[in-house]
């Protein structure tokens, strides 16, 4: 799969699984939107890219606020003329048992993970949908099929995704765009990597392959959503999670 010429913009793109997925893109000749609140943390990722013959660039992006992510879109479109495909990768955690959960920790992990996907996916549908194609890839997480104790707000908004992400691939498909999502479960990041060794050998045992997963499995499956080649599938989920999860 190669996708020279086209141009992949990343939420969340600076650092972690975001970073990971545009490292992907780049290597299949992608041009890169590296989007991020963190505009330094952008310019760097944005920066390793050029350096590997890709182009790249930086949008300082928070993704809860209208204003601001149409800022972003014109800023992006206005250097790169098109956007090919979208990764809604944004997001945060704020957990919490449910009583005790603060309403504006649930509204605010909302408005970032399921508002923010909302509203990028707004602004790429109006150039998609005027070139006739696109991809848009969704990340959303193995616990909005399991719940988890502790993340009724994250849970919901990753549940909030999928329905969102299937009634985006229905509303159009008939332009040629397609709208899928990627269900990551246990994925090795500084968060897990700061787990103490009892919790990390618990979280394995739900695990059937007995491993966390890498960025790059997550990278992998949306590259496969993002090909070219794939555009008679939409509205479909792939879960990343090592079985933990049938």
């Amino acid at each position: 799969m190669e996708l020279k010429g086209q141009v992949v913009m990343v939420t969340g793109g600076a650092r972690g699984i975001g970073k990971a997925i545009a490292e992907k893109f780049a290597s299949k000749g992608a041009d890169l939107i590296i989007a991020d609140v963190s505009l330094k943390s952008a310019e760097e990722t944005a920066a390793e890219l050029s350096q590997k013959g890709v182009r790249a660039r930086a949008v300082d992006l928070d993704v809860s606020k209208s204003a601001d992510v149409s800022r972003a879109f014109n800023e992006a479109l206005k250097e790169c003329g098109r956007l090919d495909v979208l990764v809604n990768n944004a997001g945060i955690t704020r957990d919490g048992l449910l009583l005790r959960l603060k309403e504006e920790d649930w509204d605010l992990v909302l408005g970032i993970n399921l508002k923010g996907v909302f509203l990028c996916s707004k602004e790429a549908l109006k150039v998609m949908v005027k070139q006739r194609y696109g991809r848009i890839i969704n990340i959303a997480s193995v616990v909005a099929f399991m719940g988890n104790p502790g993340q009724a707000n994250y849970s919901a908004s990753k549940a909030g995704i999928i329905g969102l992400t299937k009634t985006t691939a229905r509303e159009y498909a008939n332009r040629a765009i397609t709208a899928n999502a990627v269900a990551p479960g246990f994925i090795s990041t500084a968060m897990t990597d700061a787990l103490s060794e009892n919790i990390r050998q618990e979280m394995l045992k739900s695990i059937p392959l007995g491993r966390f997963g890498s960025v790059d499995d997550v990278a992998n499956a949306v590259a496969f959503f993002a090909s070219p080649d794939n555009g008679y599938i939409t509205g479909q989920v792939i879960h990343v999670n090592g079985g933990m999860y049938m």
